[in-house]
């Protein structure tokens, strides 16, 4: 719909002026962004680029959560839900601003078991026991094992585990015909594409023009062991850029990337997953504020959680091809509805609560005739060769370990340029996690360091949305600064902060993954407006590019999204 070019950018001409690199990265989901900061720390000269915008496929579908795997005990993968725990731990202490602790509520029901029967038939005999015995004692054990891995710095509780009386009594609004709750704690994620954008920056700040990222920029062919991108916000320019090393972090579409470089892989075999989101206070009372998480009965693992005053309810599990876009489906909607209705049957939801839903595809391994519920969620890397240049594909991989496994990448890339690595990442802070007020009077005292000229409630809101990163927002902003009356709790200068300084191309990079202006519902045609409005100076575009962008945007919230931008923000179909 919008073939105008975008104003110069700088990330594209850095890597169009020095086309060459000692790593190419191509795919800017989690993994990529956090292997480019590894190396960049390192002093390697690395580029990536990304065919659509940051963190806009997979990355941008998670659940929101940063967890151990309690459900990676059902395949015996005792490795990852260790490495997976001591990750979440990690993300607690070095991204505090995005990452808190969440408690999470199993329901336990005669009819099933709960989430870890099925993982835990695998300690026990075929039919011992009668089915809710064995539910309730092997869950026990499975937290007890959880809590195990979990000890690495204490930075959550231990789990709880109650019977009937005390679990209504604490979420009196739980189906009454529940027979135990079991309680522990992962971690929420409540802005995971900003969490990205904060990886990325680290890794740009700390290698310089060593180190460059550029979105709207896929990889189309491979040629006398050069690389072929595409400029897609230009007009789609083409030119070759070289590299030592090839790595490819393409999530589910890592076959397809291989296919543009002359690679034949059939490495991927993704399902989809989708989400809705509602705007429903009674539900989101009834979850007292934490994670409901469990088992359906036809072996889903499925989730109601409290985000942004809202509440998010996932997740399918379907197989899908990354060729295709994927959306929420009137099934799946159903089938959450269904879900709700079981745990919360005094609750009544319908379609009038939906203010967003989004899909994307796992990256998991192909799995053949293996269900999607039982493929691993490790991950794996594979190394090979396109005309002399080495190239590792990335197989699989979790929001949840994305340094690790970044590390992995990165010390595997090392190891080929003959370098060795300077620095480690275990403890290093991510973005406005840096210094982050942890304690209550901390808050206060960096607060109260900045409210003068803007207020203490904006200033609040500002660290709670970006971190100490907020000081950066703040340094553009002027002195009591209104909002925007059609984009309540956003400023004018803020936005266009955004758009200046995080390579912004299109209005929904704003919508969707710069802020969480689209997530939280109400984004009418009239606020789309504003938003263009507000960015248009710092990008440059003119009446007849805004006004393409705002047409683009409410045309891929209809479709994409199944939401209504011309009524009011209406949920579609169904």
């Amino acid at each position: 719909m919008n073939d105008r070019p975008s104003p110069a950018r700088p990330a594209v001409e850095a890597l169009r002026e020095r086309p060459s690199a000692d790593v190419l990265i191509i795919g800017g989901g989690i993994n990529g962004i956090a292997t480019f900061r590894e190396l960049a720390l390192q002093g390697v000269d690395v580029a990536l680029v990304e065919r659509g915008d940051f963190v806009s496929g997979a990355s941008s579908a998670s659940s929101h959560m940063v967890h151990g795997g309690i459900r990676y005990l059902e395949n015996g993968e005792f490795r990852l839900v260790k490495e997976a725990v001591t990750e979440r731990n990690r993300l607690l202490r070095t991204a505090p601003h995005y990452v808190r602790p969440l408690e999470t509520t199993i329901p336990i029901f005669s009819t099933f078991s709960g989430i870890l029967s099925a993982p835990f038939r695998l300690l026990v005999t075929h039919g011992r026991g009668k089915p809710r015995e064995r539910g309730a004692a092997l869950i026990k054990m499975g937290l007890t094992l959880y809590d195990t891995f979990s000890r690495d710095g204490g930075q959550v509780p231990r789990h709880r585990f109650l019977g009937r009386r005390r679990s209504l009594s604490e979420l009196p609004q739980l189906n009454d015909d529940l027979s135990y709750t079991a309680t522990y704690f992962d971690a929420s994620m409540h802005d995971p594409e900003r969490l990205a954008l904060d990886v990325l920056h680290d890794g740009i700040v700390a290698g310089g023009d060593r180190a460059r990222a550029a979105n709207y920029l896929p990889a189309v062919g491979f040629s006398d062991g050069a690389v072929r991108l595409r400029d897609e916000a230009n007009g789609g320019e083409e030119f070759d850029f070289t590299a030592k090393l090839i790595i490819n972090t393409s999530g589910p579409w890592t076959d397809l990337t291989n296919a543009a470089l002359g690679e034949g892989t059939r490495f991927m075999g993704g399902t989809k997953g989708s989400h809705v989101v509602l705007d429903h206070p009674e539900l989101l009372a009834a979850t007292g504020g934490r994670e409901i998480f469990f088992e359906h009965s036809d072996g889903r693992i499925v989730l109601i959680y409290p985000l942004k005053d809202r509440v998010l309810v996932g997740t399918t599990d379907i197989e899908a091809d990354p060729a295709k876009p994927v959306v929420c489906t009137p099934d799946e909607v159903d089938y959450f509805f269904d879900l709700i209705s079981h745990v919360f049957p005094k609750i009544e939801v319908d379609r009038s609560h939906i203010v967003y839903t989004f899909s994307g595809i796992r990256p998991l391994p192909r799995h053949d005739d293996t269900a999607p519920g039982f493929v691993s969620r490790d991950y794996r890397i594979v190394a090979s060769e396109r005309a002399g240049v080495p190239l590792l594909s990335l197989v699989g991989g979790k929001w949840t370990t994305f340094r690790a496994l970044a590390a992995h990448l990165a010390d595997d890339a090392l190891e080929i340029l003959h370098q060795r690595r300077t620095v480690h990442t275990e403890t290093l802070p991510i973005g406005g996690g840096d210094d982050f007020p942890r304690t209550p009077a901390a808050r206060t005292t960096w607060v109260a360091a900045r409210a003068d000229g803007h207020g203490r409630d904006r200033v609040e809101q500002l660290l709670d949305r970006y971190g100490t990163r907020a000081d950066e927002v703040l340094a553009v902003a002027p002195e009591h600064e209104p909002e925007l009356s059609r984009i309540p709790g956003y400023t004018a200068s803020e936005l266009a902060h955004l758009a200046g300084t995080e390579q912004i191309v299109h209005l929904d990079d704003l919508l969707l993954r710069r802020t969480s202006i689209a997530f939280v519902g109400g984004v009418t045609a009239e606020r789309i407006r504003a938003a263009a409005e507000a960015i248009a100076p710092a990008l440059g575009w003119d009446e007849d590019r805004t006004a393409s962008e705002v047409a683009r945007t409410i045309e891929l919230l209809r479709t994409a999204h199944r939401i209504d931008p011309e009524k009011g923000g209406a949920f579609i179909g169904g």
